[in-house]
């Protein structure tokens, strides 16, 4: 049996790989609740993936292993240059020899596991994976369960590391979807990481293009590595000399204990991947990053961590992440958008480039002076955003509603300063084949070339007839809004005025008729007022001392395409029709 389902794996999709693993969660059906699978699916698939990957190497590692325990010198870095990977396991067992006594597999598992380096045991720790070796053991399940692993055959030159990634973001998926958890905090759809990729990349190219090149990239919501990985495989493809060096933090347990082994597997040093709330607990205090890429989650609201972030920004100010303001307590988007520009290296030092995926709310929630407009406008100030990238919707596993791609930059190429390119490719997709949760489109590979296209072109476009490419100044989205006052009247409609204070004297404010405008900052705020506002409310005011800055991005009023009202003989002949067509259905009742 091992060895056709070994010669079957060298054939194998990510799909098929995929199916076949979930295939034991047959044996678990009974004793586990379908929402716990997942919690002996996914170690045991990083446990059987590492023992693969360490398999060639094996017997090397033990033999070093004595050699140097016998001189009394710590192995460590011996191991590790003897095993090929950034890891090691010392016990004579692999998953194969624990079959062979089934009586003691639960002893022999556990020791097999406390024999990995130190890393690879924090990952089993954090899927608690004692726990269910003890649960399947009381079930009798252990030694099934273990043998289905031991004979599948997860080696590097059977699965990649990318298919590999593949593997655990679907079963992740299907686990999430069971336990109505929400799928999309975990991963990002791979094509759109690609896309991503590309938009970071793509004014870099020269630069990466060189032998020998080192950079650093990080991802503050590192879910599973998946956008890592991503970024890795790019460079790799576009030039195999250069290195990138992986940094990241996540929070949930399970994810940050894939990305870790994913990191491991491919050579990474583990230690740049933090466990964590990031908004809370910065895991790399003080680090600055070349690049950066970070999908949060939607509209979740930051209650839990509000003490420390308040903290920081009233204590820090722009000391700390915090300074240029705060999102509502419903939202923390924005606070890793306001992160992830506390890493960026000084322009001075070379600069930084990132990409967010955010969706529509922070474009434009929140007025003038509100944290979210602060937040805007200090980005837009200091001329950081280089694009915003409307997406189609339906492109997340977990939500359907519109996402953007926001790219910021603090060494702009000169073309691009004080501009900003909004690129509308919610129309670039094609259909699914299946569902996958919300997910229904996708983007193809001539759709992310395209959108790459427009981007680096930094050009105004259109197709068919309808912009998709536009380029604004920052000041564009600037606005100021304006009080307008209206005089309070008595009975009589005589004018009111003030006894006292600085307004004695004067007309005194009517509070119910009290208004509010928004002037673009372009515009003379007076020319305004005596154009839109006087000739509709001869007797109003402005109170100069509410004026407040604000700055929103209505992205989609920049892209609509005004549509003329069909004729009103089309409107009248199409509903004679359908009376025609009620009036036939009524007689065929009547009848």
């Amino acid at each position: 049996m091992a060895t056709v389902i070994q010669q079957d794996s060298k054939r194998m999709n990510q799909q098929t790989l995929s199916s076949f693993i979930w295939a034991v969660a047959d044996r678990l059906r009974g004793d586990y609740k379908q929402s716990e699978y997942g919690k002996v699916i996914l170690p045991f698939t990083v446990l059987r993936r590492m023992d693969c990957v360490l398999e060639p190497t094996k017997e090397a590692v033990l033999a070093e292993f004595a050699r140097q325990r016998q001189a009394g010198i710590n192995p460590e870095p011996f191991l590790l240059r003897k095993s090929g990977a950034s890891f090691y396991n010392t016990s004579p067992m692999d998953m194969k020899k624990l079959m062979g006594d089934q009586d003691h597999i639960k002893e022999n598992l556990f020791a097999y596991i406390q024999a990995f380096s130190a890393s690879v045991r924090d990952i089993f720790e954090r899927f608690e994976f004692h726990t269910q070796i003890e649960r399947l053991a009381k079930c009798g399940l252990l030694y099934q369960v273990t043998e289905k692993f031991a004979h599948i055959d997860l080696h590097p030159q059977t699965v990649s590391n990318s298919q590999m990634g593949l593997v655990f973001e679907e079963l992740i998926r299907k686990f999430a979807e069971i336990s109505n958890e929400t799928a999309g905090e975990h991963f990002t759809p791979r094509e759109v990481i690609r896309l991503m990729v590309n938009l970071l990349f793509v004014e870099d190219d020269d630069v990466l293009s060189k032998p020998g090149v080192v950079r650093t990239i990080y991802d503050p919501t590192a879910g599973t590595g998946g956008m890592l990985s991503v970024a890795g495989e790019y460079l790799t493809e576009h030039n195999p000399k250069a290195r990138l060096t992986m940094f990241g933090q996540e929070l949930n347990d399970e994810s940050y204990a894939i990305c870790k082994a994913d990191m491991l597997i491919k050579g990474q040093d583990v230690a740049n991947i933090v466990a964590g709330n990031t908004l809370s607990d910065d895991g790399h205090t003080h680090r600055k990053f070349d690049y950066m890429l970070s999908n949060p989650p939607f509209g979740v609201e930051w209650k839990k961590v509000e003490r420390e972030v308040r903290r920081e920004h009233e204590q820090q100010g722009y000391n700390g992440r915090f300074g240029p303001g705060l999102p509502r307590v419903s939202d923390g988007s924005l606070l890793f958008l306001l992160h992830l520009l506390s890493k960026m290296r000084a322009a001075k030092d070379g600069g930084s480039r990132f990409g967010i995926v955010l969706n529509g709310s922070p474009l434009f929630t929140g007025g003038a002076g509100s944290g979210e407009s602060e937040i805007r406008r200090y980005v837009l100030e200091n001329d950081l955003l280089e694009a915003i990238v409307a997406l189609p919707t339906d492109m997340f596993y977990n939500t359907g509603i519109s996402t953007y791609i926001w790219i910021l930059s603090n060494r702009k190429p000169e073309a691009r300063k004080g501009k900003v390119q909004l690129i509308d490719a919610s129309s670039f997709w094609q259909k699914m084949r299946k569902s996958l949760g919300s997910k229904r489109k996708e983007l193809g590979e001539e759709h992310i070339a395209e959108i790459t296209r427009i981007f680096g072109s930094f050009q105004e476009a259109s197709k068919e007839g309808a912009p998709i490419s536009r380029i604004f100044r920052n000041q564009d989205f600037g606005y100021r809004t304006i009080t307008v006052e209206r005089p309070l009247r008595d009975e009589a409609g005589k004018i009111v005025l003030a006894t006292k204070g600085k307004l004695k004297g004067k007309p005194q404010p009517d509070s119910e008729l009290r208004d509010t405008e928004n002037v673009p900052l372009n515009e003379d705020v007076e020319a305004y007022f005596k154009r839109e506002v006087l000739p509709h409310v001869p007797d109003a005011w402005i109170d100069h001392e509410k004026t407040k800055d604000g700055c929103e991005i209505p992205f989609n009023r920049h892209f609509y395409v005004f549509k003329p009202p069909r004729s009103l003989h089309e409107i009248d002949e199409d509903l004679k029709a359908v009376s025609a067509r009620i009036m036939i259905m009524l007689e065929g009742l009547a009848e």
